[in-house]
């Protein structure tokens, strides 16, 4: 793994609640794109009030450390929604709020501001010889699915259905003639999501289910009854889908999660620690149903 600090050289609005910023400088020359659609990075903020002061983690074998007694830089993960290698720039498209570290910082991003990103990692892994593919996203993962569309291969019906906060959010994909595209609006933290509800009425049995595969990412909690309803109630292999929780409604999530009892906690990582030869998608749906009786 390697750290990159990514200098920026441009911001592009995409839409009133979407802004594209392009990172480029002597680090991101040696940022290497794993190819994969969604690949996805962890993006550290500048630590304090100068934007272009990063204090950058240093790279373990698998993970990263903060030096002994520098400051400890916000950290969030995002999908990189673009690479030109020949350029030395990399895109990644951010959702503007007013509250967090990323949306505030993105809305005042200008040239010369600075941000770190570890080696991507991508999760988007159909099977081979699919016949189709579904994609069901809200805004967040709009850049993973404007990639993945891009990349459809020519014959493979696709079928993306992206759920936004406004009309207005509905920005050109370039896809080809075997891609079908979806606008709903909705979710996306204004509205209640329906993530769950689209997988439902996307994804059914009229469907060859052993020839496709289905990608799904957004609000975390509407996405579990879509894990739920591919993996329980549809039976697809785990090799057949890929659920991908970016966000949570849930204010203050990670304070809530770590004021837990610390016998709650240890009943939580058991489900993980005892998994044996259960399926990932398994263990990862009984993790969910313990947090959902956790209000999390």
């Amino acid at each position: 793994m390697k750290i990159h600090r990514g200098v920026v050289l441009r911001t592009t609005p995409l839409s009133p609640t979407l802004t594209r910023v392009t990172l480029g400088g002597p680090g991101i020359r040696e940022f290497v794109s794993t190819g994969i659609g969604d690949e996805y990075v962890r993006v550290f903020f500048p630590h304090g009030d100068d934007p272009t002061q990063v204090s950058l983690p240093v790279p373990t074998e698998d993970w990263w450390e903060t030096p002994e007694g520098a400051p400890e830089a916000p950290m969030r993960t995002y999908t990189i929604s673009g690479v030109r290698p020949d350029a030395g720039e990399v895109d990644i498209d951010f959702v503007l709020h007013a509250a967090g570290v990323a949306g505030p910082w993105a809305a005042r991003a200008e040239p010369g501001h600075v941000l770190g990103l570890n080696s991507p990692t991508g999760l988007y892994r159909p099977p081979a010889g699919i016949a189709w593919q579904v994609l069901v996203s809200d805004l967040t993962g709009l850049p993973a699915v404007a990639r993945i569309a891009a990349d459809a291969p020519v014959g493979v019906r696709t079928r993306i259905v992206l759920e936004v906060p406004d009309d207005a959010d509905r920005v050109p994909l370039a896809v080809g003639p075997d891609v079908e595209i979806t606008w709903v609006i909705g979710g996306n933290g204004r509205r209640p999501s329906a993530l769950g509800q689209l997988v439902r009425a996307t994804v059914d049995d009229r469907l060859d289910l052993d020839r496709g595969y289905v990608w799904v990412a957004g609000e975390t909690i509407a996405l579990r009854d879509a894990r739920t309803y591919l993996r329980r109630e549809l039976g697809l292999a785990a090799s057949r889908f890929k659920v991908v929780g970016y966000w949570t409604p849930i204010a203050a999530w990670d304070e809530k999660f770590a004021a837990l009892p610390d016998s709650v906690r240890r009943e939580l990582d058991a489900i993980w620690a005892h998994q044996d030869d259960a399926e990932v998608e398994d263990v990862q749906l009984r993790y969910e149903e313990k947090l959902d009786q956790l209000g999390l």
